[in-house]
């Protein structure tokens, strides 16, 4: 995934879940944040981010001309750097299976947005001739080199989790992708601190057909793509 018209800035405050102020040289800039999660970990005064200019904003109707989309992040090993669009997610996981590089490949017939009875999945396609589903998550909260995901409740990611188990059952292969946005990370886990419910439907899942992977990326200024595989820990 390649991005155009980036630009370094400072953040200053996020006062909503969707507006951010950032200092752009000498300039304060309104910007748009591409991730509604809370951040609070990583939106830090004074932290460098990454902006996404656009330059025909007032033509296409959008209200700022900016879109928050990374931040460098300091660790005890250095800066990271994170993207945190949550929209990139799902298009590298696209860009991921059409390319082949998926464990399953090679893999046939992939489409966005399939509807499964109450829910609709992120990407379907078929593995060998059978039909398969992947639901993509996107994790930008890091302790120490451990990813983990929700970093707030979300009820919507246990229907997800459910609907799979579900499918699972009818007989579709299921997949539960979580894109990290970021590398150095040595685990995975689900944030139970936060939702101890989705851990639980996530092993539940795993337990029941669904099977569970994460991978890190390689994070640009410019781009974001997939890259390795991250070891995943379910609680018992």
């Amino acid at each position: 995934m390649i991005y155009e018209h980036i630009k370094t800035a400072v953040f200053l405050e996020r006062p909503n879940r969707f507006i951010a102020y950032a200092a752009l040289g000498k300039e304060t800039v309104t910007c748009h944040v591409k991730n509604t999660g809370r951040c609070r970990e990583l939106l830090l005064p004074k932290t460098p981010v990454l902006l996404q200019f656009h330059p025909d904003a007032a033509k296409n109707g959008r209200k700022t001309e900016y879109s928050l989309i990374g931040v460098w992040k300091q660790t005890k090993n250095g800066r990271m750097l994170i993207n945190i669009d949550s929209q990139a997610p799902n298009q590298v996981a696209w860009e991921w299976l059409c390319q082949g590089h998926a464990p399953f490949s090679p893999v046939t017939d992939i489409r966005r947005e399939v509807r499964y009875h109450s829910s609709r999945f992120d990407l379907s396609f078929r593995q060998n001739g059978a039909p398969a589903f992947l639901e993509v998550k996107g994790v930008t909260l890091e302790e120490d080199g451990v990813a983990r995901f929700p970093d707030a409740p979300t009820e919507r990611g246990v229907k997800h989790l459910q609907e799979l188990e579900k499918a699972a059952k009818d007989g579709y292969l299921c997949y539960v992708l979580f894109v990290i946005a970021m590398k150095n990370i040595r685990l995975f886990e689900p944030n139970t601190a936060t939702h101890p419910q989705f851990g639980e439907a996530l092993a539940h899942a795993a337990a029941h057909g669904v099977t569970i992977l994460a991978r890190d990326c390689v994070v640009t200024p410019r781009s974001l793509s997939i890259d390795a595989p991250v070891p995943v820990r379910l609680p018992r």
